[in-house]
């Protein structure tokens, strides 16, 4: 069968099976079948290119996993966030477009400051450091993460981006002890779904794991509020917190912040218009 042929039967079948993009999700898991860039495929679906039986049964095996709503980053073993590739499967969190919100904030941030200390809580694939990261190379960036299968995502996406990321394995409110109070910027996507507000899509309320879903208590507010009193500690005076939450939270995240004794709280919004991120500071 041709390239085109085969994109348009397996983009049917996922529209079948509920997949919300089917069309670009047959055309990542085709390239990934075949060991090219995206690009390459669609030139040749143009060109009608014919693809060989080997990479034929191997993307027919994918679209039936993806039919049955296997993330496309697991199939593919790579996510697609803040201009890098990372390393993803089973047992860490698949990072979101609606995180870079979170990453443009910090940057925002850090762009007076010379040489500043960063902190990641809870960094899951490390996804948020590692943007970090890269975009200033002259920060000291540090990152943990509690679940050991997460953490293995994390060492592999700081060697393959070669990045200066302190990396270690542990409780986020507890880390990072030989930095407290010397932090400038601490960020946080942290767990915070509420127990009884389970995720629609399948693929997260299948695939993710529960421990970088749930955030505890009856509000999912739980964690959270432990983060948000460690980078307390962690943070310099006048240092910057910034944290993700859903977009039903804001509110109460601001409330919680603002109850904390945190000053200059403010909430966010992600490209989509949610509130997504909120933002406070330590007292001079």
């Amino acid at each position: 069968m041709t390239v085109d042929e085969l994109v348009r039967a397996a983009t049917r079948r996922l529209a079948g099976a509920g997949v919300p993009s089917p069309g670009v999700d047959a055309e990542l898991l085709l390239a990934h079948a075949l060991g090219q860039d995206v690009s390459q495929v669609r030139r040749g679906r143009v060109l009608r290119e014919s693809v060989g039986a080997q990479a034929h049964a191997r993307f027919l095996e994918l679209v039936v996993r993806r039919a049955g709503r296997e993330p496309l980053q697991h199939l593919t073993g790579t996510a697609h966030f803040h201009g890098l590739d990372l390393s993803v499967g089973p047992g860490v969190f698949v990072p979101r477009p609606e995180t870079e919100t979170l990453v443009d904030l910090a940057l925002r941030h850090l762009a007076p400051l010379r040489e500043p200390v960063v902190v990641d809580l809870c960094t899951g694939s490390g996804a948020v450091a590692l943007a970090i990261a890269v975009a200033r190379p002259d920060a000291r960036v540090g990152a943990v993460e509690l679940s050991p299968e997460a953490y293995r995502y994390a060492r592999a996406n700081v060697a393959a981006l070669g990045a200066d990321v302190d990396l270690r394995l542990g409780e986020a409110q507890e880390a990072f002890a030989d930095l407290l109070g010397r932090v400038d910027v601490v960020v946080s996507n942290p767990p915070y779904i509420p127990p009884d507000a389970v995720p629609v899509d399948v693929e997260v309320r299948e695939h993710d794991p529960g421990l970088a879903l749930y955030g505890g208590g009856a509000d999912g507010l739980e964690v959270p509020a432990q983060v948000a009193a460690r980078a307390r500690d962690l943070l310099r005076p006048s240092g910057a917190f910034l944290m993700e939450h859903a977009d039903v939270q804001g509110a109460a995240v601001v409330e919680l912040l603002m109850g904390a004794g945190w000053e200059s709280v403010l909430d966010h919004a992600d490209l989509s218009g949610k509130p997504r991120v909120v933002q406070a500071r330590t007292s001079t």
